[in-house]
């Protein structure tokens, strides 16, 4: 079945399409520039700098016209050279026609690119009641006979059959109201003659109900305001006043974007499938492995003005603080934004996004060669070296005659911007290189689909997103009640299983292990010494440990430890030579430790606001009350047990504020409000007479006071 084309090929589908805009009967030889295993040069792609890499291939006042026996690469390429010209010329199209070979193993050997109008509707006979249930579909159809055809010819697809007249006029129809339709944002009923304006109008009435007038969305919004005072929304609009992209985070994403808002992807997977609503998410993962998010938004115009308002927006509630790294999809517009508005953030495109569409686009060179796939994954994902994934690359290339695949010179020739070998000094909170988390792609394949409402839409999610907080505060409350098992006797891995989450405590112990089977060599010897690592088995890749004796730090080739936050095994190896008792605390990152959330963040934040003199104003001691509550929430929602329990101390400081408010002498002499007077958490702590259970339940939530709790 013929898959959709996304704006999200941009970036490199751009790229194949100068090649090809440069002779379209010449394939990429030695002499384009396009030899796989040329070295990585910073900012270049191809031999060309990155933004001529992005560049249309045609000009508008220049557009290049079909032939007959014009070749092509791949189908592909056949089909975004007629997305050109007939974005060019003002009609859109679509795939009319294709057919496969007869035979065990079944591929695309003609596609027919035809116009929109081509063909006739014919009208179904309805009865009565059909018919005063059902509106009357317009269509589009005139018996246009415009197309393009293509066919295989061994490693090439050719044109074989072309009419370029149209029997319609040109120029009246938004090559745009395709795409908006193809989305399943606009039903056949739709009138297809409007233009950009109009577009959005009928875009914003799919998405935000009857007269696109925003009513449902801002309900919502208004009751999460009710029910979280420190929810954050916001709406752009365009010069009539019309909602264009609307953007909102509560008080739980932007709690969670305090601990783990270091690493962040922008989640635009509703570019995949034609049926998705434009919902976007900034999320990242904490730590227990688990995905979190930190705002949403719907982005009804991709163009580089909306991306830098939603940035720019999604910063100010974050409280202007950038993430270190930040992974996106390809899109030219979303790019520019980037750089102006997280300039020093280390921008990455998916790696997923760039192996799922290799897929797409190599289905014919996979049905032939079935392990082709895996071993292009396996060279980008399990490759250790730069070294080694260049030889791997260029070995599977060779071994599959692909070196003329136009799509693999593609992303081979930026590789340094989606290649995680390439990025390897930057953090990017990724210690199993294989996990894939769940996208909003899987959430709309389980719950979406074209009758789904606006207001279904948003409480499905929001049912994801407490199941999401459920996980996690399982995940803690296992950390907190079961240790994890050590393989050895060393005091360094019982350090490590102390500290982290059981989740990442896993990937530690693995890397742990994997230390005692390398062989280390000391090669310098001093104050600063340097060590080569290496495997009996695979001599040829070898590592480089510089160790500090007098801060006792230590430094790897690999740069595992600056990519991931955990050490590596070769660091490993060598400390347990050279000091087998402890590491360092520097090397046990909060973000992924038991006490991730026990933040040092938030005291920051109350000095932030006690900075400004919160007396001064009702919205600073709001905020500061707001903080220390919402950490209070987090802890307490562990289990049902301490859900209880904090339930009721809260309860009780509360009608303490308000004794206090009555009589503020009262509370004077006290340095510290007590919140439960008949009881308190120190004695209850201490009384033997308490089930074992009981006892448990108030040590934990003696440990959630003592961590979290921060009087004002």
């Amino acid at each position: 079945m013929e898959g959709e084309r996304t704006e999200g090929d941009e970036l490199i589908d751009d790229y194949v399409d100068c090649l090809m805009s440069l002779d379209t009967n010449a394939r990429p030889g030695p002499s384009d520039g396009l030899i796989l295993g040329a070295p990585v040069v910073e900012g270049a792609v191809g031999g060309r700098t990155e933004p001529d890499a992005m560049r249309d291939f045609a000009s508008a006042e220049d557009p290049k016209e079909p032939v007959l026996g014009m070749t092509f690469e791949t189908d592909e390429a056949a089909k975004a050279f007629y997305n050109e010209y007939a974005r060019q010329l003002g009609f859109p199209f679509r795939v009319g026609r294709s057919r496969r070979s007869k035979g065990t193993e079944e591929v695309v050997v003609m596609k027919r690119f035809v116009c929109s109008r081509e063909g006739t509707c014919k009208k179904k006979q309805k009865s009565p009641d059909e018919a005063t249930r059902k509106r009357e579909r317009m269509s589009m159809r005139e018996g246009c006979n415009a197309m393009m055809e293509v066919v295989r010819d061994s490693d090439h697809w050719v044109v074989s059959k072309l009419e370029k007249a149209h029997n319609h006029d040109l120029g009246t129809c938004s090559t745009n109201v395709g795409y908006i339709r193809a989305r399943g944002l606009l039903s056949g009923s739709d009138k297809v003659t409007m233009v950009g304006p109009d577009e959005m109008a009928f875009l914003r009435q799919n998405v935000l109900g009857e007269g696109g007038d925003a009513q449902g969305l801002i309900d919502y919004l208004k009751k999460m305001q009710v029910n979280d005072p420190a929810f954050s929304h916001a709406m752009q609009v365009d010069k009539n006043g019309c909602v264009v992209n609307v953007f909102w985070a509560d008080a739980r994403a932007k709690a969670a974007y305090r601990h783990f808002g270091d690493a962040v992807t922008f989640d635009t997977s509703y570019k995949k499938n034609k049926y998705m609503m434009p919902f976007v998410t900034f999320s990242g993962v904490n730590h227990h492995l688990q995905p979190v998010v930190f705002g949403c938004a719907l982005l009804m115009e991709e163009t580089e003005f909306s991306f830098v308002w939603l940035f720019e927006t999604w910063l100010a509630a974050m409280r202007r603080k950038a993430p270190c790294s930040l992974i996106t999809d390809q899109n030219r517009a979303m790019k520019a934004a980037i750089g102006k508005v997280f300039p020093n953030s280390c921008h990455r495109f998916c790696k997923w996004s760039i192996l799922g569409r290799t897929k797409q686009k190599l289905t014919h060179v996979y049905t032939e060669h079935p392990n082709l796939r895996d071993e292009l994954e396996g060279c980008v994902l399990e490759s250790e070296t730069i070294a080694t994934f260049e030889t791997t690359w260029m070995s599977i290339i060779d071994k599959y005659d692909l070196r003329k695949n136009s799509w693999l010179q593609a992303i081979y020739n930026i590789r340094q911007k989606w290649v995680p070998l390439y990025l390897m000094d930057t953090f990017f909170a990724e210690i199993v290189p294989t996990l894939k988390l769940e996208t909003m792609n899987d959430f709309y394949k389980k719950y979406f689909n074209t009758k789904t409402t606006l207001e279904v839409f948003l409480n499905q999610f929001n049912l994801r997103m407490a199941s999401q907080y459920e996980d996690e505060a399982k995940a803690d409350m296992e950390t907190y009640l079961n240790k994890a098992t050590t393989k050895t006797a060393s005091l360094i891995e019982k350090q490590a299983a102390s500290t982290y989450t059981k989740a990442v405590f896993s990937k530690f112990q693995e890397e742990f292990t994997e230390s005692l089977g390398f062989i280390i060599q000391k090669t310098e010897s001093g104050c600063i010494s340097k060590y080569s690592i290496t495997k009996d088995e695979d001599p040829s890749e070898t590592f480089y440990v510089t160790y500090n004796a007098s801060n006792k730090m230590a430094n790897c080739s690999c740069k595992y430890f600056e990519f991931s936050g955990i050490l590596c095994r070769h660091i490993l190896g060598v400390y347990i030579i050279v000091d087998p008792r402890q590491l360092p605390p520097d090397y046990f990152l909060k973000r992924w430790t038991r006490k991730a959330r026990d933040d040092d963040a938030l005291l920051e934040e109350n000095n932030n606001y006690h900075d400004e003199d919160p007396s001064h104003s009702i919205t600073s001691r709001y905020n500061v009350l707001c903080i220390d509550a919402i950490s209070c929430a987090e802890r307490g929602a562990g289990s049902e047990a301490v859900y209880k329990a904090a339930k009721d101390i809260l309860q009780k400081a509360y009608q303490e504020i308000i004794a206090y408010e009555r009589n503020p002498g009262r509370g004077s002499q006290r340095d510290v409000i007590n919140i439960n007077e008949d009881v308190t958490i120190d004695d209850a702590i201490n009384d033997q007479s308490m089930p074992d259970s009981g006892r448990k339940v108030t040590n934990l939530l003696g440990q959630f006071l003592d961590s979290s709790w921060s009087p004002v």
